[in-house]
């Protein structure tokens, strides 16, 4: 065997024989463990045999791609911890939560939400633990599609079996640790014994099994408690339970029944309530409330949001005066740079917070002020005779990703400002045990978003999303649960939608380039998707922001 090894500082190296024995002697050029390789444009088990030559780039855990293989793998391992010791019990995975993943015990027979005592949280742990030290094979297996289906209906898992109707494919691939199988959307580990660090953590009702950051492969990072985002995802779990819709297959019967129009009504209907509710709650301390600040991450929704929540302030007599942070960044000089050596626009540091402050605080006292306008060909400032002043109990909005940090505003009260995080946190799965991240759904409205306005590829947009998500972990998320409260923009009918625009994009990558596998990640759950058009959609719903036709930005 002679393959064509790219390593990670982009050196290239002829190397014979077994991807497995290659790994281990390479192993000391990688941050993380190495998990499985991309060979020709596919990711591979380390102890795949079929391939003899071609193009290399081992996974570690350092590559989203690891993380996926690693978490993904540690869900079999799981999964066959609570079949060995609470076989009446059946598992769901839910969301992330605390740099890791909130999951669920349900009895099998009523479906009643099981609450296990930290000791036997801790008692799974111990077990799974004795797994890794067995060092045990999760064994690839390759069924037949009908067979696969009469297996999760014989095992009461109507849910995978019910997926599995949609599949256009005659083969399924599984894994199988001992007496255990599953199929879980991708490539594992070889063995067990690659497990070595998770743990389990005690989380009323459930549990949450948490990870290693990328940053740090061999330890798990501090548990941050997150109770407003727990709670936003239970609000969309409740509204999930009145709908009757918790998976892709949920929304497929509803397509198939002709039943999406009420869906897709119902769903925009339950927006517009929420943000009602918060224009309310600004409107009830209007005395005192003089900035409201919008944050989330890309893709969000945030510049809908802050249409829409102005709107129902002015259904409250309230007229909202935005200002763009984009105006107050320093000039080009001035900017910080990153690591890489660009110029880093998405650090706070780029904002001149002294000169924002001080305009904040004349705004507030009822003086006038002339705004600056930021020239991004010059690089700089300048003044074209803006001016502005507020009105009494006139507030002014502000939407950026630093909003949430207490360092932006810093010269202004705490309890003159209400602050309000956005995002699409997906509460609708393929079934039990296979969410939909949050992230890929964002993922997928940027790609349709820079298509539609923006003239880029599906490949550029996959290109850029790394360093996209590297700046959300850094000025977004660790400010989340600063937040006032939280509003959730993701739609249960979207990701049908988006299916639609996507999947054309997806499919023009190329198999010789880097985003190849990305993308036919993405296609590959897109394939258990029934498409809609956006025939029913109203123009100020959240997903015009990204497919087109909003009329939210014409006001």
């Amino acid at each position: 065997m002679s393959w064509n090894i790219i390593l990670p500082d982009g050196k290239k190296i002829q190397k014979e024989g077994s991807l497995y024995d290659l790994s281990k002697k390479l192993q000391v050029h990688y941050k993380g463990q190495i998990f499985a390789a991309k060979v020709n444009g596919q990711i591979k088990s380390l102890l795949q045999d079929e391939l003899k030559s071609g193009s290399v780039q081992f996974i570690d855990y350092t590559d989203p791609d690891g993380q996926r293989i690693y978490q993904r793998s540690l869900k079999l391992l799981l999964l066959k911890a609570i079949y060995d010791l609470y076989p009446q019990y059946v598992l769901s995975v839910e969301h992330s939560l605390g740099k890791g993943v909130y999951c669920q015990l349900h009895h099998s027979m009523t479906n009643q939400v099981i609450q296990l005592s930290n000791k036997e949280i801790k008692h799974i742990e111990s077990y799974m633990c004795n797994l890794v030290d067995q060092n045990l094979p999760f064994v690839k297996l390759n069924e037949d599609i009908d067979d696969a289906r009469d297996y999760f209906i014989h095992n009461q898992r109507d849910d995978m079996a019910a997926l599995l109707s949609f599949r256009d494919k005659t083969s399924l691939t599984m894994y199988r640790l001992e007496d255990y199988k599953d199929y879980l959307f991708g490539t594992l580990v070889p063995t067990t014994g690659f497990l070595k660090y998770f743990g389990l953590k005690f989380y009323i009702p459930g549990f949450i099994v948490r990870f290693p950051d990328a940053s740090e492969p061999t330890k798990l990072p501090e548990y941050l408690e997150q109770p407003k985002l727990f709670e936003i995802f239970r609000e969309s779990q409740r509204w999930n339970n009145v709908l009757g819709i918790h998976t892709v297959t949920d929304v497929n019967k509803q397509i198939w029944a002709k039943m999406v129009q009420e869906l897709i009504l119902i769903n925009e209907s339950f927006h517009e309530k929420k943000i009602a509710k918060i224009a309310d709650a600004i409107a009830s301390s209007k005395d005192r409330l003089k900035l409201i600040l919008i944050a989330g991450p890309s893709s969000s929704g945030k510049t809908s949001f802050a249409q829409r929540l102005r709107i129902q302030l002015k259904v409250n007599g309230i007229d909202p005066i935005p200002i763009s942070l984009d105006d107050y960044f320093v000039n080009r000089e001035q900017t910080p740079i990153d690591e890489d050596g660009n110029f880093d626009f998405e650090s706070i540091e780029a904002i001149d917070i002294g000169l924002f402050n001080e305009h904040l605080s004349e705004l507030i006292n009822g003086s006038q002020i002339e705004l600056p306008t930021f020239n991004f060909k010059t690089g700089e400032r300048e003044y074209r005779g803006k001016s502005i002043q507020l009105l009494p109990n006139q507030p002014l909005i502000i939407e950026g990703i630093h909003c949430l940090n207490e360092r932006l505003t810093k010269y202004i009260p705490k309890g003159n400002k209400y602050k309000i995080y956005v995002s699409a946190l997906t509460s609708l799965n393929f079934d039990r045990h296979n969410r939909i991240p949050t992230a890929d759904l964002r993922l997928l409205r940027r790609i349709v978003r820079d298509h539609q306005y923006r003239g880029n590829s599906a490949q550029n947009t996959i290109r850029m999303w790394q360093s996209v998500r590297k700046g959300e972990e850094k000025n977004i998320f660790p400010f989340q649960e600063e937040a006032d409260i939280m509003f959730n923009s993701t739609l249960l009918y979207e990701i049908s939608v988006l299916k639609t625009f996507a999947e054309k994009l997806l499919y023009e990558i190329p198999l010789e380039s880097f985003e190849y596998v990305e993308a036919q990640r993405l296609l590959r759950f897109l394939s258990y998707v029934e498409p809609i058009e956006d025939t029913y959609i109203p123009c100020t719903s959240f997903l015009k922001e990204f497919i087109g036709g909003s009329c939210l930005f014409d006001l």
